[in-house]
């Protein structure tokens, strides 16, 4: 079967559905490939890179009317006149929105897979166009941020004085605003964020956010592990949230859009709250946006002086890889559809996400599908019984006190011994032991105090430090005196096993950073 790429047609559209990298996936599919003559020019991918990929160049017509067609945006008239009967088209299409496309399609019985209707379910990650487009999108969200914005993002202290790091507040802590904390993060920004969903907050913070925790705001999560709605009173206090952490931002990314449609979560009274020269990215612009005073593909200024950016094309200004990665999502779909690699489509509507994809298909309309059925909480297991409980509280309360008991038999053998040794021991002898006891003690609890980020170094510190005892111990190893000589060899035994042993670690660790680790 052959595989057709033809040029978007929306206008201003850069982007193109297969990369020459993608192309290559293709055709160890089994599929021909012919791309329509300077597909991807405006993603910087020359016609070149795609034949030697081993694609073939074509015109338009040969790209849409190829066995199977592969594009960005859902086709116009004139593109769907082009389909050959019974082909199948993979694409976005909003179906929820768009009956006209579905009845088009299927009036020359196209098969249409709308790649923005994959089920939301942990084995569809790899084919979900969306993920990959939110991702793309919260990135360059903060690029656009920054370009508008007077300033540095990260805080500088020179010679001339010191710059304070901007402060960046994100609204939702899905796919695009993950993305964004950590673009902000990156660029030394101090990152807050806010998500109804409270166990998002680990999410946040390992991306280089703090969390801000509002209790009354957030949804709570029902038996069967699905979010509430939220109520009046969540619903207010999440506005007040909004308004008082972006009264305190530089920058504000909102990313809140619920199919297709955003809730206000910016109104007109917060933005007029805010500094002069601060900043809000609104990143559910399409479906109208979250800030009342956006304007979807425009960027505004306030009567106070805050930029509000509306930006609807936001992955097409990155087009280069938010292309690779679009191709990237259509290689592993098209691995799903031909699980023989031999080139040849099999839709198997038995499997949930090729059904739930499913839009048109043998002269029938398809949508919606029929729910996935997914399970949002384990089953909980059966605990122990009450009588179970009491027996396993007794016998650990047993092995406490054994072990305790073990404890203070070594304690006190300890205590005789070195008693006895300090009883006929001479002086010499006896200012030694004290120091080592006096340098056991002090480095104990220097040592435990020591924060887990100073490990590496303090690792590198004992090195050192055994260094040098195994030195003395070579140097006393010889002794005549057989008590000298049997702890010389001792120590420097131990004082070996700690340097070799910190030299593995060191060097296994920074094998963790090397470009060709596996």
């Amino acid at each position: 079967m052959r595989i057709g790429v033809p040029m978007e047609t929306r206008s201003g559209e850069r982007l193109v559905a297969a990369s020459p990298a993608s192309v290559a996936g293709l055709v160890k599919l089994g599929y021909e490939v012919v791309v329509e003559t300077g597909a991807g020019t405006h993603a910087s991918f020359l016609d070149q890179q795609y034949v030697d990929a081993g694609a073939t160049l074509g015109t338009p017509a040969e790209a849409w009317g190829a066995d199977v067609v592969t594009c960005v945006n859902a086709p116009g008239d004139t593109e769907i006149a082009a389909l050959a009967e019974g082909s199948t088209l993979v694409s976005m299409m909003a179906p929820q929105a768009n009956a006209a496309l579905l009845d088009a399609l299927n009036s020359r019985d196209v098969t249409g897979l709308a790649l923005d209707a994959v089920p939301r379910i942990s084995r569809a990650q790899a084919i979900d166009v969306l993920s990959t487009l939110s991702n793309v999108a919260g990135y360059r969200a903060v690029i656009e941020a920054a370009e508008q914005y007077g300033g540095m993002f990260t805080g500088q202290v020179t010679a001339a004085g010191k710059t304070t790091p901007a402060t960046v507040f994100i609204i939702g802590a899905g796919v695009a605003g993950l993305a964004a904390i950590g673009a902000a993060s990156s660029l030394g920004a101090q990152v807050r964020a806010f998500d109804v969903r409270p166990e998002v907050a680990e999410q946040i913070e390992s991306m280089g956010g703090t969390f801000v925790h509002a209790p009354e705001a957030q949804q709570e999560i029902s038996a069967d592990g699905y979010a509430k709605p939220l109520t009046e009173e969540q619903q207010a206090a999440a506005m007040r949230v909004y308004a008082a952490e972006a009264a305190k931002a530089d920058v504000v990314i909102t990313t809140a859009l619920v199919r297709g449609t955003a809730p206000t979560t910016i109104t007109a009274d917060v933005v007029a709250g805010m500094r002069p020269g601060s900043v809000i990215v609104d990143l559910a612009a399409s479906g109208g946006g979250n800030c009342e005073l956006t304007e979807p593909g425009e960027v505004i200024v306030s009567d106070n002086g805050v930029t509000v950016v509306g930006y609807t094309d936001l992955t097409s200004r990155m087009p280069r890889h938010t292309s690779q990665l679009f191709g990237t999502n259509i290689v592993h779909l098209m691995a799903l559809l031909t699980p023989a690699k031999d080139g040849t489509l099999v839709l198997d509507l038995d499997d949930p996400v090729q059904r739930g994809m499913t839009v048109t298909h043998g002269g029938e309309i398809m949508w919606p599908p029929p729910p996935v059925s997914v399970s949002a909480a384990p089953p909980v297991a059966a605990g122990p019984t009450e009588e179970e409980l009491a027996e396993a509280a007794r016998l650990e309360a047993e092995a406490a006190v054994a072990r305790q008991r073990r404890r203070n038999w070594l304690y006190g053998a300890g205590a005789v011994a070195s008693l006895l040794l300090l009883a006929f021991a001479d002086s010499a002898t006896v200012a030694h032991l004290t120091v080592f006891a006096l340098a056991v003690i002090v480095g104990f609890y220097v040592i435990s105090n020591v924060k887990h980020s100073l490990h590496t170094p303090l690792m590198a510190q004992t090195n050192a430090i055994s260094g040098i005892i195994l030195v003395g111990a070579l140097l006393q190893i010889g002794s005549a005196d057989a008590v000298v000589s049997t702890f010389a060899f001792i120590a420097a035994a131990v004082a070996s096993i700690n340097i070799f042993g910190g030299f593995l670690v060191t060097y296994r660790m920074l094998g963790m950073f090397r470009k060709d680790a596996s």
